[in-house]
């Protein structure tokens, strides 16, 4: 299989009626620069191979799921294509932006194979790669010489960019239509696409959005940013700028790892001990240019007008984390905790008890961060989107709500229904090698089922900006009033305004 693009000619592989092409380079990258488009090249390129990830630490869900040609490098920003061998009309264009906290991931993780999608919704799949941790989001800027750097919080988001350009250029070589492009990202994925929401430079280059597990509330003001880079400084043993562009891409992931556990020990320190913040000490910086305000605040101001939205969460998010740190809170210790984050942790803790009246303080603790981290920021974002958007009658988008209920069975049961838990639901991808470490024995009809009610839901909203389809029962658009959700697991039905009293504690806190 051979398609022409605007660099030259790739050269694919066919195989089940799906055409992929893997590995295309769609810009450059130079340490803290921002990218540059790619070159061209003269005769076929053979696209064969993923291209190189970005440089990060060990460990996480590449550890498990990894991929059949993982290796890395700063210029890392390559994409992969997949399309139907099939003619006709320009097909709808899903491009998927992969997760990992913006320290890890790759667009060659074995769940991320779009085969399932192309073949079953005659659609063109795109994942890409992105820098990552200090090399896609650390802040010069207040270093003496960083102004040379000025996109330095911000690159991980401009790769993104580069590559949404390159979609649009390219991609009707291949049988995508440019003018019909959702974006879909999960975890780091979908915060990403909730932030180019709010940059300049993405606007018109995606008419979609679907956001897993991921929302508008994960950025840094510079001087938190600062605070980030002297930590990481500090670990490697430098004192300026100099020093750090000397330091060896190893080096850098190593000190950032520190940086990150550090973080993950003290959740929401980097916030100032309050508010809605993820412990990741990496994210876009709302540097007054590239990203102009905080992507919340863009939605409330109208960013995503006109753009149809879908997202949610897991129903037990923080499990996932909560089997990578220790436990063994008592409950004044949770009491604690809750007053850190929230003010007023009596009135938390009797919230969350009510909901959980036999959950441990470990259990409720997960709950809490289930919803300070993903599950409150995504109903902000939806209902600053529906706001914006105004009534639907008049010609404003819908937004739509999912929560991924369906509890897996491994480790006896304690992750419930977890974070990542609907990836591969989403791509059909529950039989591939390493998806029974989440999801347990080999799949039966049910799973499979499942799986594709949820692909057909993200299908049909890249078709026509609604998930609804004869598989699940009606989907209403989301309303801030009602607040209706849809449930995905083996026995989909709508929810009216799950778990009202726990959100309700977060008003007023940002």
């Amino acid at each position: 299989m051979i398609a022409t693009i605007a660099q030259g000619a790739v050269e694919g592989a066919e195989h089940d009626g799906v055409a992929t092409f893997r590995g295309i380079p769609y810009a450059t990258a130079e340490r803290f620069a921002a990218p540059r488009p790619a070159g061209d090249w003269t005769g076929v390129r053979v696209a064969d191979r993923f291209g190189p990830s970005c440089w990060q630490g060990g460990g996480g869900i590449l550890s498990v799921l990894g991929g059949d040609d993982l290796h890395f490098d700063e210029d890392c920003l390559s994409l992969n294509v997949q399309a139907p061998t099939r003619g006709g009309a320009p097909h709808p264009v899903l491009v998927w932006i992969h997760g990992g906290g913006y320290t890890s991931g790759s667009s060659a993780t074995r769940w991320y194979d779009g085969t399932r999608f192309v073949q079953r919704g005659e659609v063109v799949v795109v994942s890409i790669n992105y820098r990552l941790g200090p090399l896609g989001l650390m802040w010069l800027g207040d270093l003496e010489g960083g102004e040379r750097y000025r996109t330095s919080g911000v690159n991980a988001l401009l790769d993104q960019v580069e590559a949404l350009r390159w979609v649009r250029d390219n991609v009707a070589a291949f049988g995508g239509d440019p003018g019909n492009v959702t974006v879909v990202g999960e975890s780091a994925g979908a915060m990403s696409i909730a932030t180019l929401l709010a940059m300049p430079s993405a606007r018109g280059l995606f008419h979609k959005a679907i956001l897993q597990s991921g929302a508008a509330h994960n950025c840094f003001d510079p001087h938190v940013a600062s605070e980030v880079t002297s930590t990481v400084m500090a670990h490697l043993g430098v004192s300026d700028l100099a020093g750090v562009l000397a330091a060896e891409p190893a080096q850098l992931v190593a000190a950032a790892n520190r940086v990150q556990q550090e973080a993950f020990r003290q959740p929401g320190r980097l916030a100032g001990g309050t508010g809605i913040s993820l412990a990741m000490p990496f994210q876009p910086v709302v540097d007054g240019e590239h990203l102009p305000s905080h992507p919340i605040e863009a939605l409330a101001s109208g960013a995503s007008a006109g753009l149809a939205l879908l997202a949610g969460t897991t129903l037990d998010e923080w499990n996932l984390f909560r089997l990578l740190s220790p436990g063994g809170l008592d409950h004044p210790e949770l009491l604690d905790r809750l007053d850190a984050i929230a003010g007023h942790g009596h009135q938390l803790h009797d919230a969350y008890v009510a909901e959980h009246p036999t959950a441990s303080p470990d259990e409720l603790w997960s709950a809490v961060l289930t919803d300070v981290v993903f599950r409150v920021p995504t109903v902000r974002l939806l209902e600053a989107h529906a706001r914006a958007n105004g009534s639907l009658d008049g010609g404003g988008a819908p937004g739509y709500e999912y929560l991924f209920t369906w509890p897996t069975p491994v480790f006896g049961g304690v992750m419930g229904s977890s974070h990542a838990l609907e990836v591969p639901f989403v791509f059909d991808t529950i039989g591939l090698p390493g998806a029974e470490l989440f999801l347990g024995a080999t799949p039966g009809p049910e799973l499979h089922e499942l799986a594709a009610v949820v692909q057909a839901a993200w299908l049909a909203f890249a078709r026509t900006g609604d998930p609804s389809h004869e598989g699940l029962p009606p989907w209403p658009a989301f309303d801030p009033s009602e607040r209706r959700v849809m449930a995905l697991d083996l026995h989909p039905h709508v929810l009216d305004d799950p778990q009202r009293r726990q959100l309700a504690c977060w008003e007023g806190i940002r």
